[in-house]
């Protein structure tokens, strides 16, 4: 009894622990998610009914376009879900990411304002500061060791989100590791806008309304139909037409503006690598200047937080890129990121 416990003890202690990559909590989340598996259901029933209806030699012209648009619109209800949940996991995961990263820079930040504040104070007792000096370094010291307190509070907050998201027990200790570069896909934003009313669910629901609205019209325009009815179906129509001209109007405005955010991401990151290969130089000849003797070493311990704050940027900078992505996948109803299969 005592040995199975212990096994059971042991087992739940190692499921805890887990080690995830932005692919893997994407592919997991597709997996095994409630939203898509709830869309999977909806799409086999969906199927299922629309062959029932098919093999039923009763089944009216209404009942059958109703179940054909039914399918259509749970399939690519399915892949709208997945593109959203994608970029759900994804903006979750390098935040989380770059909490941690967070928490580690604060950390080289507040052990820097450590060491300026006891050179102030060494500094006002050779009487060669003031005490506003040694304020000012001592608030400083305090500022940043409220902001490493607030980021190691907040990554456990952001890594329980994630977890929950992508269907982990509570509790499990997360392990993250960097995300890739992000991909160059060649994008243009016609091609982008280009059968939108084909991929996204509300565009095609609106064409579907259409479609139906155009047949009930043709059905009732006839002899032995009221004129009544047919002057409702003309309006019908009229109405679905506007709400589908309505639709494809917002849908192309939300794909340029994501296209316009995804090159915006993209020129910051080539900017923010250039910032830190300058930093890094700094840091270099700061090294260099402390071996001739020409430097001090808080002057080495800040080029290295400003090197460390620059490479940051960079990872804030990527993670901004894989966040347009992720919106550019979800407007356009087309993935871009290579996460979602």
């Amino acid at each position: 009894m005592l040995l199975t416990l212990g096994l059971s003890l042991a087992a739940s202690a190692s499921a805890q622990a887990v080690s995830l990559s932005l692919d893997s909590a994407v592919t997991r989340a597709l997996a095994s998610g409630p939203d898509v598996t709830t869309a999977r259901a909806n799409l086999q029933k969906a199927q299922a009914n629309l062959k029932a209806v098919q093999a039923d030699p009763t089944s009216i012209i209404t009942t059958l376009t109703q179940a054909q648009q039914d399918a259509a619109a749970q399939a690519v209800t399915l892949d709208g879900t997945k593109l959203n949940i994608a970029q759900t996991v994804l903006g979750q995961y390098v935040g989380a990411f770059e909490a941690a990263g967070r928490v580690s820079l604060n950390a080289a930040q507040v052990a820097l304002d450590e060491r300026n504040l006891a050179i102030a104070r060494a500094r006002l007792q050779a009487r060669v500061a003031t005490q506003l000096d040694v304020n000012r370094a001592q608030t400083s010291l305090n500022q940043n060791r409220q902001e490493l307190a607030d980021a190691r509070a907040q990554q456990p907050v952001l890594e329980a989100q994630l977890a929950r998201t992508i269907g982990l027990p509570t509790g499990t200790d997360l392990t993250l590791v960097a995300p890739p570069a992000p991909p160059k896909p060649s994008l243009t934003l016609a091609g982008l806008q280009s059968g939108l009313e084909k991929r996204l669910p509300s565009l095609v629901q609106a064409a579907q309304g259409v479609s139906f609205a155009t047949l009930q019209v043709n059905l009732a325009n006839n002899d032995y139909t009221p004129v009544r009815t047919l002057q409702d179906a003309r309006t019908s129509l009229a109405n679905a037409q506007r709400s589908l001209d309505d639709a494809a109007r917002a849908a192309n405005t939300q794909v340029r503006d994501a296209y316009r955010s995804f090159q915006d991401a993209q020129e910051r990151v080539d900017l923010a690598r250039q910032s830190s290969a300058n930093a890094q130089t700094s840091l270099t000849q700061a090294q260099a200047r402390l071996k001739a003797g020409t430097a001090a070493a808080v002057e080495v311990q800040q080029a290295q937080v400003q090197a460390q704050q620059s490479a940051f940027a960079v990872i804030q900078a990527q993670n901004n890129l894989w966040r347009a992505l992720a919106a550019l996948s979800s407007a356009s109803g087309t993935d871009v990121t290579g996460l979602v299969r």
